[in-house]
């Protein structure tokens, strides 16, 4: 409980950086984005050790501790997996599929390439599903 209470603000903040970052324009306003975004997946990262290196509440044994903490790290994997998948796969299909129009404005015949293309982008967030049903299921 006392991590969401420190994670809070420093997403609040760091959300509000992030907007006065924006006003400014230039490649140092890129940088210092880049540099907070950093920042705060470090901090994600020590947060999520934290969580996850807890003990439970009430251990009656040792194999119950072990058996709850890897279902919830599976369950953390397999949303860290589609998350990444889906981010990743919206990135791809966002250049994908600009080249694709721009490619479609000169040359209407690579429709068919350029769909492929964009198809092979998303299937990205494919794999990441895929990754998680496997996780889920050892869970």
């Amino acid at each position: 409980m006392i991590a969401w209470l420190i994670a809070l603000p420093v997403v609040a903040a760091a959300f509000l950086g992030t907007r006065l970052l924006l006003q400014r324009r230039g490649r140092t306003a890129v940088r210092l984005i880049v540099a907070a975004d950093a920042a705060l997946l470090v901090g994600a990262l020590a947060l999520l050790t934290v969580a996850l290196s807890g003990a439970p509440a009430q251990a009656s044994g040792s194999q119950a501790a072990q058996t709850s903490g890897s279902g919830s790290a599976a369950l953390i994997g397999a949303a860290i997996a589609v998350a990444g998948a889906s981010i990743g796969a919206a990135i791809a299909v966002a250049y994908t599929g600009a080249a694709a129009l721009a490619a479609l404005s000169e040359r209407p015949e690579l429709f068919g390439r350029a769909m492929v293309i964009v198809g092979l982008a998303e299937g990205i967030a494919i794999y990441g599903l895929v990754v998680a049903i496997i996780l889920i299921g050892k869970a």
